[in-house]
């Protein structure tokens, strides 16, 4: 987006902050992770207005990203179901296309199988109009597009190895109680798959600006 040079209003919904009423100001919408789950409404009161919005652009043509929760806010928001508390997916692990994804616009950017970051224990089902375009080893639906451009990702492309390392400090504690081994082994995992993590994640990125 900064090569791009886009305007970005950044919203915080989950420190009160106000979403958008609806599409008319802005040209796209990308919806980040979270700890929440996307059903989360009574703590996260906002969850079924953001999933409705991300409805309202993709319905105006305009593109949608949604990244890990983002994603199962996208799956919500096109009547799919949300699948909480699955077996946890972490770390730098390999992601696998479908055929479909070969004439896709943001998944064929990267190879048939690529290295990427994941966090997520929640998943979906896929939304009736979908096209399935990713899975992993435990994760079937890892990337869906719904129309020209709403894109549902459960893996965390934009997590280059500068913000894994930001998370490692900031999530420091969470990650030692439920990943110890991967966190004592942090410098190794970096050299092994940070590289081609990020040369892939900034690919889809620059896929996916360029449907806006």
């Amino acid at each position: 987006m900064q090569e791009a040079n886009a305007s970005i209003d950044l919203r915080h919904p989950y420190l009160g902050e106000t979403l958008p009423h609806n599409h008319d100001d802005h040209d796209a919408i990308v919806v980040l992770g979270g700890d929440q789950n996307a059903l989360a409404d009574g703590e996260y009161p906002y969850l079924p207005q953001l999933a409705a919005l991300i409805k309202k652009f993709g319905d105006a043509d305009k593109a949608v990203l949604g990244i890990c929760l983002g994603s199962q806010l996208v799956a919500r928001g096109y009547g799919a179901t949300n699948i909480l508390g699955r077996p946890a997916e972490f770390g730098w692990k390999d992601v696998m296309c479908t055929a479909q994804a070969a004439s896709d616009p943001m998944l064929s950017a990267v190879n048939d199988k690529f290295l990427i970051f994941h966090w997520h224990c929640d998943t979906f089902t896929l939304p009736v109009e979908a096209t399935h375009l990713a899975s992993s080893q435990i994760t079937a639906n890892q990337a869906f597009r719904i129309g020209r451009a709403v894109y549902g990702i459960q893996f965390h492309f934009e997590a280059d190895t500068n913000l894994v390392d930001e998370w490692k400090h900031v999530f420091h504690d969470q990650i030692l109680e439920s990943y110890p081994d991967w966190l004592a082994n942090y410098a190794g995992n970096v050299t092994k798959d940070g590289a081609a993590a990020d040369a892939a994640g900034l690919a889809l990125a620059r896929a996916w600006v360029a449907l806006i």
